[in-house]
């Protein structure tokens, strides 16, 4: 297979966008992508998007997509996994120029959360209908589970459970685009709305609104046409029991470490070459976990190891530069992209006041519902 890099990104502020459809929002993301890049022209089209038919009413957003943004005529699809859409449509892309089929693909998402009226009755939608959605469990029910197994079983406390939304918050204050760039204390979290207990709101990811894109290339191409080009030097995808009742251990998430296990397969690197993550903490304890399973940290050390500020700057590894899904946003649809485009960014030397200093190689973890899909993105400076 060829060797594919990212040339171009583009996004719009995560957030709510009352005034922006879902085409709007998609084709700004596009096209400062395409103008990140210098093309005019794309071969092929991923769309990442959960569920555009619950909350727009639209589906079919492949044509959508591409007759709006001006490429009409190229071939393209709409790509789902729950939360984890964006992040597979990353993959698919990356297959299609991997493969010499294309050269220059885009890879997008997007969400338009705000205008429906039952968001939580949507996102249930990705976890297990007869046995979790129809009893009424919901996410936050779901993870408040895992919480309280992996306090119960590892000593976590509550005010350290509280911490990485802090720290996601703290690296948020200098990112332009996101939806909540404002500082969180530990009695900020502990003092917020119960959700499900032990998890309040200030552990949660908001609802938003947003679009990402990326342009892949091959390598070859790519340096032509590109000064700095991003390789994308390892992928791994997994799937796991989308019924928390069908887990091992409620601690673990096994479609991560898979994920993870088979990305560092292939690009040749270990935990220790990651100097920074964007990991998908849709709740607290899911980012505790996810950094565990990805090596970071041994399993039950990871909650008092972020706690303690191993995962931030100057830390062990820095996970969520951007603010993560907390404090930037989480259009599901977007979030695999956007994910990418903080790193690309980072290892291009471009981000600002975020900037992690003496970048080796940067990942990505991008998950849908309790684990039961995950695409883990490991990408390189050339």
């Amino acid at each position: 297979m060829r060797d594919v890099a990212i040339i171009g990104v583009g996004m719009t502020h995560f957030g709510e966008l009352w005034s922006q459809s879902i085409r709007d929002m998609f084709s700004e993301a596009a096209l400062k992508a395409m103008d990140d890049a210098g093309v005019e022209k794309i071969d092929s089209l991923y769309v990442g998007c959960m569920s555009s038919g619950l909350y727009t009413n639209q589906e079919h957003l492949g044509s959508v997509m591409a007759d709006y943004m001006g490429q009409r005529g190229i071939p393209a699809m709409r790509v789902e996994s729950a939360c984890a859409s964006g992040g597979m449509a990353v993959r698919a892309a990356f297959m299609e120029v991997a493969s010499g089929q294309s050269d220059i693909v885009m890879a997008g998402g997007v969400e338009k959360m705000w205008d429906a009226d039952d968001g939580s009755a949507i996102l249930a939608t990705a976890s297990d209908q007869e046995y979790e959605a129809f009893t009424g469990v919901t996410f936050p029910g779901l993870y408040a589970m895992m919480a309280h197994a992996y306090m119960h079983k590892y000593g976590l406390t509550r005010e350290e459970l509280a911490m990485p939304p802090v720290f996601n918050h703290r690296h948020a204050i200098n990112n332009p685009n996101a939806q909540y760039p404002y500082e969180l204390t530990v009695k900020g979290v502990l003092s917020s709305s119960m959700v499900a207990d032990p998890l309040r709101l200030m552990d949660c990811s908001p609802i938003t609104d947003g679009a990402a894109a990326v342009i892949l290339c091959s390598m070859d191409k790519a340096k032509q046409i590109c000064k700095n080009p991003i390789r994308i030097k390892g992928i791994g995808s997994a799937t796991g029991p989308i019924a928390l009742h069908n887990h091992n251990d409620l601690t673990r998430l096994d479609a991560v470490r898979l994920a993870g296990e088979r990305a560092y397969k292939m690009a040749g690197a270990t935990p220790s070459d990651i100097s920074l993550c964007e990991v998908h903490d849709c709740f607290s304890i899911a980012q505790i976990i996810v950094a565990e399973e990805l090596g970071f940290f041994e399993y039950g050390k990871g909650g008092k190891a972020i706690a303690n500020g191993e995962a931030t700057y100057g830390g062990k590894v820095v996970i969520n530069t951007s603010g993560g899904l907390k404090a930037k946003g989480h259009p599901v649809g977007a979030t695999g992209v956007a994910q990418l485009i903080e790193v690309v960014e980072q290892l291009q030397g471009r981000a600002g006041k975020r900037q992690v200093e003496n970048i080796k190689l940067g990942m990505t973890q991008n998950m849908g519902g309790s684990g039961g899909s995950s695409v883990v993105h490991i990408l390189e400076a050339i």
